[in-house]
């Protein structure tokens, strides 16, 4: 029967390989080894995974390369300082871990491990990964660019909108404006046509003869009346007579005039006109 108990010459101590065995995994890390147990691995072909970490190994056996159906092998944070030559027989080999060692060269073989094969893959699957990252990071970068031109040019929009809209309301209400003052000269036009001209009345001197004796009786009457109710106004108005019902009613009518004239704009317009002169 093949012995499957082997002793740690560091450390002097039995390591049960079956003790180890989990499914396919081999696990002889922090075994004090520092020889590794070739012959009794070989008996074990289920232990795909092999761990020999954290060991003191210095060396691999050449016989060592005979384990070809490991598949992933750990021999990380040992004193392994070169590898046996054929170590690329080791046609199976996944995954390979020689952290922390103190290897300087390796073998040629090495090239053949399809370890390697499978790390150009998994870098070439890498780098593939980091090309679509990258050209996924591109498209959205250009979307973003494109959504911050979108919202822009829609701002410039909006901002040509409003500006043309304020234009409009000022347009308005200077056409507005202009209207109002255009209804106002019209209206101060057409009630300065409706005074009546000096000029057109005519003078005596330019009345015949025979009605001018009889328009000059008119003006006579007619300021003849006018002092007349000038008088009686100022009597009215100032002498104690001005509390006799007669009197009050010539006030009111006096008052009733002044105010009239006041507020028509023709008259107004007049004495503006006459005391500017």
């Amino acid at each position: 029967m093949l012995s499957l108990l082997i002793m740690a010459k560091a450390g002097g101590k039995g390591v049960n390989l079956k003790d180890k065995l989990d499914g396919n995994e081999l696990d002889l890390s922090l075994s004090d080894l520092n020889e590794v147990p070739v012959k009794e691995l070989a008996a074990l072909p289920k232990a795909t995974i092999l761990d020999l970490s954290c060991n003191n190994l210095t060396s691999l056996p050449s016989d060592f390369c005979s384990l070809t159906h490991v598949v992933k092998l750990d021999l990380s944070k040992n004193q392994l300082q070169q590898l046996p030559s054929d170590f690329g027989r080791l046609v199976n080999l996944q995954h390979l871990d020689l952290l922390n060692n103190r290897l300087v060269i390796l073998p040629v073989s090495f090239a053949q491990l399809k370890v390697l094969q499978h790390m150009k893959a998994i870098q070439s699957e890498q780098d593939r990964e980091r090309q679509r990252r990258l050209q996924a990071e591109r498209e959205m970068e250009k979307k973003r660019e494109a959504e911050q031109r979108a919202r822009e040019a829609q701002e410039r929009e909006l901002r040509r909108q409003e500006k043309a809209e304020e234009k409009e309301r000022r347009r308005r209400e200077y056409d507005a404006l202009r209207a109002a003052r255009q209804e106002m000269e019209t209206q101060t036009k057409k009630e300065s046509s409706e005074i009546p001209k000096l000029s057109s009345v005519p003078h005596p001197s330019q009345l015949p003869r025979h009605r001018r004796s009889w328009f000059q009786a008119l003006l006579k009457l007619l300021l003849l009346m006018f002092l007349c109710a000038l008088s009686t106004v100022a009597v009215c108005r100032v002498t104690e007579l001005q509390r006799q019902s007669l009197c009050v009613s010539v006030n009111m009518l006096y008052e009733d005039v002044v105010t009239a004239l006041q507020s028509h704009k023709i008259v107004q317009n007049i004495l503006h006109q006459n005391s500017q002169q």
